[in-house]
């Protein structure tokens, strides 16, 4: 799942690679019809990464929850990101897949007990029943929010 991995890390240099020039005001507007933002969305794919890796595996996450908590599924935003916090984030979007791989090639995922997602079952039909299996939803789920980003980034420029 090293190819996985990769994959997930090219995603998000891509999606990085559409925001440069966004100003921090552009990343955080909410165009009309739309219940989220460029970096709300950002920040969602860190907690879905660490949601479906550390925590279903009983591990804790590799970031503050702070970045996990108000970006999970079913949330939205609930102010402006301000410019620094914009910063960590994209820091920790792209740190935060260099730590997956590291814990994956130390095989740490591998000695904990999965916990499926119930959500994910519910509403796809899919069991993830693995760290594997996790970071194959996780590619397709990078893909769908990247569209999203992308939807978004041509509302607000």
């Amino acid at each position: 799942m090293q190819n996985s991995i990769n994959k997930i890390r090219q995603v998000r240099l891509f999606i990085l690679r559409q925001l440069d020039g966004l100003s921090n005001e552009q990343l955080n507007r909410i165009p009309e019809g739309f219940n989220n933002n460029i970096i709300w969305n950002i920040a969602h794919l860190i907690c879905a990464g660490q949601g479906l890796s550390y925590l279903r595996s009983g591990l804790p996450a590799t970031v503050d929850q702070k970045y996990i908590v108000p970006f999970r599924t079913g949330t939205k935003p609930e102010g402006i990101i301000a410019d620094a916090e914009t910063d960590t984030i994209k820091e920790l979007f792209i740190n935060s897949i260099d730590d997956m791989e590291r814990d994956y090639n130390n095989s740490i995922f591998q000695q904990q007990t999965y916990t499926p997602s119930e959500g994910i079952q519910k509403g796809y039909g899919i069991t993830l029943s693995n760290i594997d299996d996790a970071l194959d939803f996780l590619l397709y789920h990078e893909g769908l929010h990247s569209g999203q980003i992308l939807a978004l980034k041509r509302l607000v420029v």
